[in-house]
């Protein structure tokens, strides 16, 4: 019974199907008919203009998103727990060139124009400091907490005021949409660009960046390609995007993990370390409780001394989430 992490899940059918579609001949890399749909899939869903090319990871989408935003004497602001700071092994420092990461706090993993400030206001045009270029949010955060729109409205301001970039990490963008029950768009702020996760959501091998300046996207093909992300089949790749995105799947699958998520939330009572508003629950549990429930067959991380992580999928088993609501309940 496996709430280890939504990477582990099954790729959808529709997926599968997408690609069996796709091994046909076509133009190389990104030439082919697929790839080129991408623009204008993501421009129909975001409803303004803007340009998408395709990845493997989640790591390469945000370095290469970061990496048109930031020059290699300049620093992205992040929380101090962002993915890109915690859990990328030095690849934005790697992709940027030396760029810094430039941390900040905030409740839930989330960042606010105060914590903003925090940060950067004590080496403002200070020479002898790495002066920051871009903002990193993650839309859903690392604890699970989602940005409402006018929050990534604030931020933005703060960005534009400053004249920094700003990028979201969407690797669980599907989860905070469908847990705001608003548009894309919405959603996702006033970004410059956007890594929108397909992965964790039931694809195989693909991530999307979307650029909301396609004069971006030219730039960001280039260090594709220099960065070893150009796959000469590309066509596979802007298959399994396109399934996610143009029938709705992406949400479809969100709102299943979702829906798991919050039933297991219902039987943990105080338990919770922060809201469940996406696939992510955080869970006080000692160590005893934790082999207990190991015991019955639960697979989850552990999350520091007396807590433990739980994440739920398009396909978690009903009966499983129902199991392990029960089984924390009767604790």
């Amino acid at each position: 019974m496996q709430f280890l992490s939504d990477n582990a899940a099954a790729v959808h059918p529709r997926v599968w199907d997408a690609m069996r579609a796709a091994d046909a001949a076509d133009a190389p890399y990104d030439g082919d008919r697929l790839s080129h749909r991408l623009d204008d899939a993501f421009g129909e869903l975001f409803g303004r203009e803007c340009a998408a090319i395709w990845v493997a990871t989640g790591t390469a989408a945000n370095c290469l998103a970061l990496a048109t935003l930031v020059q290699p004497h300049g620093g992205v602001v992040c929380h101090s727990e962002a993915h890109i700071e915690m859990d990328e092994g030095g690849a934005p420092g790697f992709y940027l060139h030396g760029a810094k990461l430039i941390l900040a706090g905030g409740e839930g993993a989330k960042l606010d124009p105060g914590t903003i400030r925090t940060a950067i206001d004590p080496i403002r045009d200070d020479v002898h400091q790495v002066q920051p270029h871009a903002i990193s949010v993650t839309q859903a955060s690392e604890y699970g907490l989602c940005y409402r729109p006018d929050e990534l409205a604030a931020i933005a301001g703060l960005a534009r005021e400053r004249g920094l970039g700003l990028h979201v990490d969407g690797a669980r963008f599907a989860n905070a949409v469908a847990f705001l029950g608003c548009s894309a768009a919405a959603a996702a702020g006033p970004a410059d660009a956007l890594s929108f996760g397909c992965i964790k959501n039931g694809a195989m091998s693909a991530e999307a960046v979307v650029f909301f300046d396609p004069a971006a996207a030219d730039l960001a093909r280039y260090r594709r390609k220099r960065a070893g992300h150009l796959q000469s089949k590309g066509r596979f790749l802007a298959a399994q995007v396109l399934a996610m995105i143009e029938d709705g799947l992406w949400l479809d699958n969100a709102r299943a993990a979702n829906t798991a998520a919050r039933e297991i939330a219902a039987a943990c009572g105080d338990r919770l370390m922060h809201p469940v508003e996406a696939n992510e629950l955080f869970v006080r549990l000692t160590e005893q409780e934790r082999t207990v429930l190991r015991a019955q067959g639960f697979g989850f991380y552990d999350w520091g001394r007396d807590a433990a992580r739980f994440v739920t999928a398009w396909n978690s088993d009903p009966n499983a989430v129902s199991a392990l609501a029960r089984a924390i309940s009767g604790l």
